[in-house]
């Protein structure tokens, strides 16, 4: 059986996450009277990624782990609940200021235009909706779960299954495209789609085995053509 669907990671595969965050974040700490450097880079990057695997686990609800990440950035475990929405909420601005999409996004959705497409996502359903509606895009998938509302998140096999329920297709016949190894490729692949390595950095050698690797979305299109479900 051929292909029949491609479901996508948003932030760093459709969304460049990356280059907004960074800009966001230097900008905030300009404003703020905070040294923007590459030191304060890398530590707001290590407590995002530490702070926000508790949220996707369930330890932490979305307002809590937003504090958290404004305490640890900060070395303040004690700053007040108000305080510390109100400095991340000054980064938030700032970072929605810089959203884009890849140049390569549209392209790739226009080159599939057979296929039925939709989103799963470990981030809120409300900031993803947002995302997408603000990029000119959520009209392109017919579905958009995130985990806040699945319950689970992605390498979870649950995840990926309940947004293959969601196109109305086995997981046999989907491509899943994310940028992360083991979230997204290895994660789909274990749960019975195809898993699309999108490796825009060229980070990677060889892929795993089960797993394809695509360093640009316009690449995407002969890949899914040569893939059979």
């Amino acid at each position: 059986m051929a292909l029949a669907g491609v479901l996508w990671d948003v932030d760093d595969t459709l969304f460049d996450h990356s280059g907004a965050e960074r800009a966001g974040i230097l900008r905030h700490l300009e404003a703020e009277g905070l040294p923007a450097d590459g030191r304060a880079l890398g530590l707001w990057h290590a407590v995002a990624e530490e702070v926000h695997a508790r949220f996707t686990a369930g330890g932490l609800t979305f307002h809590e782990h937003r504090r958290e990440r404004a305490r640890r950035f900060l070395g303040d475990p004690d700053l007040p609940d108000d305080r510390a929405d109100a400095w991340f909420a000054g980064y938030v601005r700032r970072y929605e200021e810089s959203w884009a999409a890849f140049p390569d996004v549209l392209p790739a959705l226009d080159a599939l235009g057979g296929y039925r497409h939709g989103v799963l996502s470990n981030a809120s359903l409300a900031r993803q909706e947002r995302k997408l509606i603000r990029l000119g895009m959520r009209d392109r998938f017919s579905c958009l779960l995130c985990s806040d509302r699945l319950g689970t998140a992605k390498p979870d096999p649950r995840a990926f299954r309940a947004a293959c329920d969601a196109l109305g297709l086995p997981p046999q016949r989907v491509a899943y495209v994310g940028d992360r190894l083991d979230l997204d490729a290895l994660g789909a692949r274990d749960a019975g789609l195809h898993g699309v390595w999108l490796d825009r950095a060229g980070t990677g050698g060889d892929p795993p085995p089960g797993v394809h690797r695509v360093r640009t979305l316009a690449d995407l299109p002969g890949l899914l053509r040569r893939v059979t479900g």
